[in-house]
């Protein structure tokens, strides 16, 4: 007995001095990035850039890798159940903090399986409608909604952060819309285009080519300010709906599995940092529209735990169903 508790303690203490090691040539092979959302998406485009930046800080591979599907949940299990060693991380967006809500039935928690490794961009959203809507206002859309019940189509991805933000408008207006989800919102900015989607919400750099093409019309800004690449389109507060938007809407983080080494997560967390540092991701944050976020592990954690706090109450009292 003595001799086994020697041995695992022996164990113990080389699997402790091994782990600075272990974080010194962390990474030695190629590094995925999980997105579980379909390309063409704010996560996508988001999860490229941190690719091509860990990438020139690493000098190692960063493969972006899209696992779209089940409102999120296939992307998100994968890495719950890969292993904790720095290989594979997820793309993460708000929905995680929700999960409980819309899949009740899951056998993971991903906020319990997963570790936070850092926070990267946060950002609002632009709304848009076709330009068969007759409407150039967000009054003009609730009257023309109010008149055609059931009819005015709103698309969005499901499980996504316009699928909370759109079922609150709802809410907040009282209006009969036809709610479709899609597998993601590139899916429902295609039918947007093609005239079977009439409503769209999505941040305002997915949107900007179409509202100055002509392809849509931008209503209203869910930010607490306006946009600066559409400074003349009114916020939803200027709108007469301060219930829409919460301050940022979104976010985009990086988290691995449990049970990552800390001195990776630390490794991984101090890489990203120093690139949202940069002069080039400040400019490339403002060209998309995004807001820088610089956090420690243990903070993004505390915000996480804020996340799941807010969300939850908003989506039941937006009537969104479990799936």
């Amino acid at each position: 007995m003595e001799m086994r508790r020697c041995l695992a303690a022996a164990l113990l203490s080389l699997g402790l001095s091994q782990s600075p090691t272990q974080a010194q040539v962390y990474p030695d092979r190629v590094v995925k990035l999980i997105v579980p959302y379909s390309p063409g998406t704010p996560p996508d485009g988001a999860a490229r850039i941190i690719a091509q930046q860990l990438q020139s800080r690493f000098g190692q591979s960063f493969l972006v890798e899209n696992r779209p599907g089940g409102g999120t949940t296939i992307g998100v299990k994968s890495v719950v159940t890969a292993p904790p060693d720095g290989y594979t991380l997820l793309i993460a967006a708000p929905v995680i903090a929700y999960y409980s809500v819309l899949y009740p039935h899951l056998d993971f928690d991903p906020l319990k399986s997963l570790a936070p490794v850092a926070t990267v961009f946060t950002w609002s959203h632009l709304m848009v409608v076709a330009p068969s809507v007759p409407a150039k206002t967000m009054g003009e859309l609730v009257a023309h909604a109010k008149a055609n019940p059931g009819k005015v189509v709103f698309g969005f991805g499901s499980g996504t952060t316009p699928h909370v933000l759109g079922s609150t408008f709802k809410q907040v207006t009282g209006l009969d819309l036809l709610s479709v989800p899609f597998r993601g919102g590139e899916q429902a900015r295609a039918e947007l285009l093609g005239g079977r989607v009439h409503i769209n919400m999505a941040p305002v750099s997915t949107l900007l080519a179409l509202v100055q093409d002509g392809r849509a019309r931008a209503l209203a800004f869910t930010g607490p300010a306006r946009s600066p690449d559409l400074p003349d389109v009114p916020t939803m507060t200027e709108s007469g709906l301060p219930q829409v938007g919460y301050d940022p809407d979104a976010w985009v983080g990086i988290l691995a599995p449990a049970n990552t080494p800390p001195a990776i997560v630390n490794r991984l967390n101090a890489a990203m940092n120093e690139s949202l540092k940069s002069p080039e991701m400040e400019t490339l944050a403002r060209k998309l529209g995004y807001e820088r976020k610089i956090t420690t592990p243990q903070e993004f954690a505390a915000f996480l735990a804020r996340e799941r706090e807010k969300w939850p109450p908003l989506i039941i009292a937006a009537g969104i169903q479990p799936n």
